[in-house]
C-alpha cells in the first residue's frame, strides 16, 4: 500500500462537531448494479458455494445437516465441552492455543493437531488465550480472573495473577505487556514476567471489550454503561472520553482500529457503529443498522429486542470497514462516503468476522457452524467450510490467509485450508 492510501489518509474529519446517522435500509436492486459496476472478479467461482449451501439428506435439523460435510484438514478433540477461544502464535503461524468450557487451555501443532503442552491450573472456563506478539510467551485467562503466562519454548509457566472477573485480554503489539479488563470497570496492564502493574480505573461497571492502538501508547476501551475512554497507556491518564450523546446507549461489545491508529470504530447492543478520530476523539459518523426481522409491537417499559454489533474490523487495503449483527448481516461500509457499499445475509448471527490482512476479503463465522469469505469489492460469497456439528464460537485466520481455526460448542477446533479462486 502507498504511504498516501488507505482509511488513515482519507479527508473525513473536515467538521468533527457534525455527526452523521446513516439510516440504512435493506439495499435496493439498482444499489446493487451500482456496486457491481466496479468488480474484476470472475463470478464463477462465487456462485458455486451459494448452490451447494448445506443440504442434508432429511430435514431432521440443524446437526444433521452440520454433520454432513466436513472440510477442514485437521481436527483437535482434547476439549471435552465448548471451546471458547483460539489464537495462533504470530511469528510462525505453526502453534495454535484454544481455551474452553472444561477450564482448560491447549498449545497444539496446527498442521497435525499434535498436543504441545496444556496449560494446566484454571478453575473456571477458559474464555481468552493468546500469544505475545514475538511468540515467545503464552497467556491463557479464565472467567474468574486467574491469568497465566507460559513460556513456549520451555513449556513452564512463569507468571500468574489473579484480577475480577475477567471480560478481555490482549497482549501489546510490541512488548511483553498484556492487557485486561475487568467486570468491575478496571483495566490492567502488567509487563511481563516481572508483573510491574498499573490500573486503569474506567467507571463502576465492566470493562467490555478493549484494544491496544498500532502506536502502543493508548488504548481503546469500551464499557457496559456505553462509554468508551482513550488512555495514555504510559501516564495512565484518561485522553478523551465519549459518553451521553457521542457514546453509545448500550454496552459496548467490540472496538477496532484501522492500521495507523487514527481511526477507532466501536459497536454496541444498541445496533450502532461509531467512527471516532483517536486524536481528536470526536465521532465521525454513526452507522445505523435497522433489523431485518420485524420486531414485535411492544408495551410501555419493555425494551425492544436489539440487534447488536458483535464484531467490526478495518480494511488495510481499501477504505472499507465490516460490521458484523447479531440478526446475520455483514454490513460492508464505505468510509470515504460513510455509506453502505453491500449487505450481506447469514442464515443465523455473525460471531466474530477479520479481515484478510493484504486483501479486500473478510471472513466471518457464524451461528450456523460455517466460516465464510466474502469480497468486499463485489459483495459476493467467495466460498464457505463447514465441518462442526455446533456454532462456531471463535476463529482465526493465518498471516498469508491459507489457514483457518476455528473453536465450536461442538468440543472441537478445526483447521481449514482455505482455497481461493481469485489467487
Amino acid at each position: 500500500m502507498e504511504p498516501g492510501e488507505g482509511p488513515g489518509a482519507l479527508d473525513l474529519h473536515g467538521d468533527e462537531e457534525i455527526i452523521e446517522v446513516v439510516e440504512l435500509g435493506p439495499p435496493g436492486p439498482d444499489d446493487l448494479a451500482e456496486e457491481m459496476e466496479d468488480v474484476d472478479f470472475e463470478d464463477e467461482g462465487a456462485e458455486e458455494p451459494e448452490a451447494e449451501a448445506w443440504e442434508s439428506e432429511d430435514d431432521e435439523g440443524v446437526e444433521d445437516g452440520m454433520e454432513a460435510q466436513d472440510d477442514s484438514e485437521v481436527t483437535f478433540s482434547l476439549h471435552s465441552a465448548s471451546v471458547f477461544c483460539v489464537s495462533l502464535d504470530p511469528k510462525t503461524n505453526t502453534l495454535a492455543v484454544t481455551g474452553g468450557e472444561d477450564d482448560k487451555a491447549f498449545v497444539w501443532r496446527v498442521s497435525d493437531g499434535e498436543l504441545l503442552f496444556e496449560c494446566s491450573g484454571h478453575k473456571d472456563s477458559v474464555t481468552c488465550a493468546g500469544f505475545s506478539h514475538d511468540s515467545v510467551f503464552v497467556a491463557t485467562g479464565d472467567m474468574s480472573g486467574l491469568i497465566k503466562v507460559w513460556r513456549v519454548d520451555t513449556k513452564e509457566e512463569v507468571w500468574s495473577f489473579e484480577v475480577g472477573d475477567l471480560e478481555w485480554m490482549e497482549w501489546h503489539p510490541q512488548a511483553h505487556v498484556l492487557l485486561a479488563g475487568t467486570a468491575d470497570g478496571n483495566t490492567w496492564m502488567w509487563k511481563i514476567p516481572s508483573g510491574d502493574c498499573k490500573t486503569f480505573q474506567g467507571p463502576a461497571c465492566p470493562a467490555t471489550c478493549g484494544r491496544i492502538l498500532p502506536d502502543g501508547k493508548r488504548a481503546v476501551v469500551g464499557y457496559e454503561d456505553g462509554t468508551m475512554r482513550i488512555w495514555d497507556l504510559k501516564q495512565g491518564t484518561s485522553l478523551h472520553v465519549l459518553k451521553g450523546q457521542d457514546g453509545h446507549q448500550d454496552p459496548l461489545t467490540c472496538v477496532a482500529s484501522n492500521q495507523d491508529g487514527s481511526l477507532i470504530m466501536t459497536g454496541s447492543v444498541d445496533c450502532h457503529a461509531k467512527l471516532v478520530n483517536s486524536t481528536t476523539g470526536k465521532v465521525v459518523c454513526v452507522f445505523k443498522m435497522e433489523s431485518v426481522t420485524p420486531k414485535a409491537p411492544i408495551s410501555e417499559g419493555e425494551e425492544a429486542e436489539s440487534n447488536s454489533v458483535e464484531s467490526l474490523g478495518f480494511c488495510n487495503v481499501m477504505p472499507l470497514a465490516a460490521v458484523g449483527y447479531l440478526d446475520g448481516t455483514l454490513a460492508i461500509y464505505d468510509l470515504s462516503t460513510q455509506s453502505l457499499r453491500h449487505k450481506c445475509q447469514h442464515e443465523s448471527g455473525i460471531v466474530q468476522l477479520l479481515w484478510e490482512e493484504s486483501a479486500a476479503v473478510v471472513y466471518t463465522c457464524s451461528l450456523d457452524g460455517a466460516v465464510r469469505l466474502w469480497d468486499a469489492r463485489s459483495g459476493k460469497m467467495i466460498s464457505e467450510y463447514r465441518g462442526h456439528s455446533a456454532e462456531i464460537l471463535d476463529f482465526a485466520v493465518n498471516k498469508d490467509a491459507s489457514i483457518v481455526v476455528t473453536t465450536s460448542g461442538d468440543h472441537q477446533a478445526k483447521v481449514f485450508c482455505v482455497q481461493r479462486p481469485d489467487r
